[in-house]
């Protein structure tokens, strides 16, 4: 009987670049700026072994949890600032709905639906540059209401903001800051010219001096390069902000940001890539997840802990229903409403 040789196969069954790369970033090393243009251009074969590196950053200090935030527009368009990518911005002719601060009864009110979604933190956000005294002090009004009627975290996105108004934020009950840096310093130019990329450095800077948690991130597709989608994970690293949401461009009609092409391995990539720049933080998939990684997108909370349920400011996105069902599927659990450490798990959980 003749013998047939069987070829080697291919590969070796030892670690991975990708599972170095991971076991670097658990023992506690930054990611480099290269490290960070590699795994942007990893090839696609090599994409789910980056997701399980990605993994097991994620389980080391979130488990198989996954944080769920709720999205209100209290305050639509009227904004003096010339954002290329806001539907809300004055030199956007999309139509959407616009609006002065709505009463502290229906923010209110949104904080309900907030906690009948299972949301762990319900998100306000209003439009303009920076919030006058009347709507900050409304905010406030309903911050506290809030604080006193449910377990939700608090999450406000105002814009630009002092350290005044940010303590006053904190008084009320605030827990955290939404200010998203959005690109890299050197692009930023391309999208903002009514203010700076320091300005909003400034507002992050004001609102940790202020005692609250920083929630920053970006908007990705919106004609950048590798290297400032990097550059913005590593600077929200060296800020240690708490929360990272990373959006997709929606191209909205009417709006001047010029897209640039998104595949969902792509966004899979960039998911992965601010994960292991950021281990600790609640990496939320924000907007877009819906319209670019498409049939991918359970595989994004292999690298992200945290998702939006519901709609986005200018947006729609898909019904919770789809979101549960998601998460069932996975295996993955909500984080429990109000839960107060953050959605953390000790440091060697579930890690070998």
């Amino acid at each position: 009987m003749r013998v047939v040789e069987r070829p080697t196969p291919p590969y070796d069954c030892g670690p991975t670049r990708w599972q170095r790369l991971a076991q670097r970033v658990l023992d506690g090393e930054q990611l480099s700026s290269d490290d960070g243009l590699e795994v942007l251009a990893a090839p696609d074969d090599e994409l789910l072994d980056l997701l399980a590196a990605a993994y097991r950053v994620r389980r080391r200090w979130h488990g198989n949890r996954v944080h769920l935030n709720f999205l209100i527009n209290a305050k639509s368009g009227l904004c003096g600032e010339d954002c290329a990518y806001c539907a809300q911005s004055r030199v956007a002719s999309a139509e959407i709905p616009r609006y002065r601060l709505l009463p502290p009864e229906q923010i209110i009110e949104g904080a309900r639906a907030a906690a009948e979604r299972a949301a762990s933190t319900y998100c306000i956000a209003i439009s303009g540059r920076s919030p006058d005294d009347r709507d900050l002090e409304s905010l406030a009004r309903a911050a506290a209401r809030i604080k006193r009627d449910t377990r939700l975290r608090l999450c406000v996105s105002v814009g630009l903001l002092s350290r005044e108004q940010a303590s006053r934020l904190k008084a009320s009950g605030v827990d955290r800051v939404n200010h998203n840096l959005n690109t890299s310093q050197r692009f930023y130019a391309h999208i903002c010219s009514t203010h700076t990329y320091q300005d909003r450095l400034a507002t992050l800077e004001a609102v940790r001096a202020a005692g609250l948690e920083i929630c920053s991130g970006g908007i990705v597709g919106m004609g950048e390069e590798d290297r400032d989608v990097v550059e913005l994970a590593l600077q929200l690293g060296r800020l240690r902000a708490e929360a990272v949401p990373v959006n997709f461009l929606i191209p909205i009609p009417g709006t001047r940001a010029t897209p640039s092409p998104l595949t969902p391995r792509y966004c899979l990539k960039v998911l992965a890539m601010f994960r292991l720049a950021n281990p600790r933080c609640e990496l939320r998939v924000a907007a877009g997840r819906e319209l670019h990684l498409r049939s991918l997108q359970p595989l994004c909370l292999f690298a992200a802990d945290s998702i939006f349920v519901g709609d986005y400011l200018t947006a729609k996105g898909q019904p919770p229903e789809d979101d549960f069902r998601m998460l069932d599927d996975l295996g993955f659990e909500p984080v429990l409403e109000g839960a107060s450490d953050g959605g953390c798990v000790p440091e060697a959980a579930g890690e070998p």
